[in-house]
């Protein structure tokens, strides 16, 4: 995930660690959990990466969830994010997120937002949610569409105005593809309209329903960008931050866009995040408990938690997370000839929907002269 806010305001704003909590930053802490708390779904979005929707009687038992939140506390977690499918259809969600909240485990929410009325928004006030993130596909008639509901944009809003109502930090979450990329102006109108403090762009990942052919082309990217790029002076003067995540070139274009004076600093705050994170810090786990470096990786399980402890399959020895932990060395073609490998490594999901886990990521759209380092 790029702070852009930070990024390019940071010097000037004494740096705000855009998500709230230092820990993530001073590398005092274990990997970022991901656990996708149900496979279970009121929608079926064009875009879903779990392929959600369906009942299923073999999730993680309330017994085996608490032994999981036990193991991400022992792991130092600075994060419990819970996703799905749509988490709030789980029906221990609040008392699993008030149990590892009372343990001092801060925990979020990613969620469609539909089923947020005001006495769920006061639930997840109530269990120790510190963070919900809605999904906005786009405007209205582009967020339905996506959504395959009519007023499944309006429930949206209305569950997080609720949240926000409630006194819980929220956030829009945006995956951008061909069909709503013309829509990001509008989405972001809605943070001004509604008062939402974060915004997070997210680059599809070719997963579950996702695929390439849905995918921006680069020229598009660059586009986008230059918007968010033109745009996040005034939001942070309104007190919203916008980040991006699934794509760590952004943070070097930004840098390049933006830099001057402060690119030693920007190369500080890029080389502290390392690139993508997948199995380095963060990690998931799926509605059975199977265990991926990242929640889009579905090609091999590290393993499954009701067979070994979390914090033993991140910490025992494994050839996927080792070269995942040093992925400069084992990237390949421009990736691997890259001069930002390390502050990157581009996405590997995507790289391997291509053919080749360590490949080159179809989404990269620095300049041939940024890769190479002969800028002029």
């Amino acid at each position: 995930m790029i702070g852009c806010t930070d990024l390019m305001l940071g010097a000037s704003r004494g740096g705000s660690h855009t998500d709230g909590d230092e820990r993530l930053h001073n590398g005092n802490h274990g990997p970022v959990v991901v656990w996708n708390v149900t496979s279970q779904c009121n929608l079926a979005c064009a875009h879903c990466y779990l392929d959600a929707g369906g009942v299923s009687d073999l999730e993680l038992t309330s017994s085996e969830a608490r032994t999981l939140i036990d193991d991400a506390i022992t792991l130092r977690a600075p994060i419990l994010l819970l996703s799905g499918g749509e988490p709030l259809m789980r029906d221990d969600v609040f008392e699993l997120s008030a149990y590892a909240a009372s343990r001092g485990l801060r925990v979020g929410v990613s969620t469609n937002g539909t089923l947020i009325t005001r006495h769920i928004a006061e639930r997840i006030a109530s269990s120790g949610i510190s963070y919900v993130g809605v999904s906005i596909d786009g405007a209205e008639g582009t967020h339905d569409a996506f959504r395959k509901r009519r007023g499944a944009f309006a429930a949206a809003i209305n569950g997080l105005t609720n949240a926000r109502d409630a006194g819980v930090k929220t956030g829009i979450r945006f995956t951008v593809h061909k069909r709503n990329v013309r829509d990001l102006p509008a989405v972001t109108n809605l943070l001004i309209t509604h008062r939402i403090p974060r915004f997070c762009l997210y680059h599809l990942v070719y997963a579950g329903r996702a695929n390439a052919s849905m995918d921006i082309t680069n020229a598009q990217r660059i586009q986008m960008m230059n918007y968010l790029i033109g745009r996040i002076p005034a939001l942070a003067a309104r007190g919203i931050e916008v980040l991006t995540t699934d794509n760590h070139a952004d943070g070097i274009y930004l840098m390049q866009s933006t830099g001057g004076a402060e690119k030693e600093a920007q190369m500080r705050l890029l080389r502290a995040h390392g690139g993508c994170t997948a199995g380095s810090k963060i990690i998931n786990v799926g509605p059975q408990g199977n265990v991926r470096p990242c929640q889009f990786w579905a090609c091999q399980s590290l393993g499954n938690v009701r067979e070994v402890p979390l914090a033993e399959l991140w910490s025992r020895p494994n050839e996927l997370l080792a070269k995942l932990r040093n992925k400069k060395t084992n990237l390949t073609g421009r990736c691997g000839a890259c001069q930002y490998a390390d502050v990157c490594g581009g996405c590997r999901v995507r790289a391997a929907a291509l053919g080749d886990v360590w490949g080159d990521d179809p989404s990269c759209y620095l300049s041939e002269q940024t890769v190479r380092g002969d800028e002029v």
